[in-house]
């Protein structure tokens, strides 16, 4: 067969092959690769949405205690109206260090007061506010390894494509595009799951890492402004 010919073949075996085709062509190794980075990238934008969402109706109700608390209103009957139900950690913080008050001030014991009542009332609402970051935390963890993670993975794959099409050159003993194809393929799609997944990871990632750690700055805020007003 004719170099023409050989040329003629790999032109029609290249048009007749879609973008499926060579992915579903590929060997079991290059699959797994790419629907492992599939379901990474799938989970990745699911935690991506909740935490957006949470963080959007935290902030909602943060700002709607912020607003009854610093009304001038009595704390003892904010402290009711919300009960044991917080709906944000701000607000949790507040029912912690009025439950810590309660119980400190029902005590006869002089010891407890001053100083002492005002770091038990602090150590409360730190606990609580650690409390509630961990949970704004959670799932964030794999964000920030699919981001690391997932290019090295596309390029593993990457990798066995390319060995996979020296090893059709060699069985073929033709450097045709009907016999790297298949290998080429297998190459550029991990390439491009592998990044699909990682960009967005890492994007999410250090936004709502950023807008968490403001969060957590207004939480000291409130929480050295609320000890204040306890101690006088």
């Amino acid at each position: 067969m004719d170099t023409e010919t050989l040329t003629d073949v790999a032109s029609t075996a290249a048009q007749q092959m879609s973008m499926w085709d060579l992915v579903w062509a590929s060997d079991m190794v290059t699959k797994v690769v790419m629907i492992g980075l599939i379901a990474a990238s799938v989970w990745s934008w699911a935690i991506i949405i909740e935490k957006i969402g949470t963080l959007r109706q935290v902030k909602q109700f943060t700002k709607s205690f912020e607003e009854k608390f610093w009304s001038g209103g009595s704390l003892d009957r904010l402290y009711e109206s919300i009960g044991n139900r917080p709906r944000d950690p701000m607000s949790a913080m507040f029912v912690s260090a009025m439950k810590r008050t309660n119980i400190l001030k029902s005590k006869t014991d002089r010891g407890i007061r001053g100083v002492s009542l005002q770091q038990r009332i602090e150590k409360a609402m730190m606990v609580s506010m650690d409390k509630e970051l961990d949970e704004l935390d959670t799932r964030m963890g794999f964000l920030a390894s699919t981001g690391s993670v997932a290019p090295l993975v596309g390029l593993f794959g990457t990798v066995w494509g390319i060995i996979n099409s020296f090893n059709a050159i060699a069985a073929t003993q033709s450097n045709s595009l009907s016999a790297m194809a298949p290998g080429i393929a297998e190459a550029l799609f991990t390439t491009a799951f592998g990044l699909i997944a990682a960009i967005p990871a890492v994007v999410a990632y250090n936004k709502i890492s950023s807008d968490i750690d403001r969060f957590a700055k207004k939480l000291e805020n409130f929480m050295a402004e609320f000890s204040s007003i306890l101690s006088r």
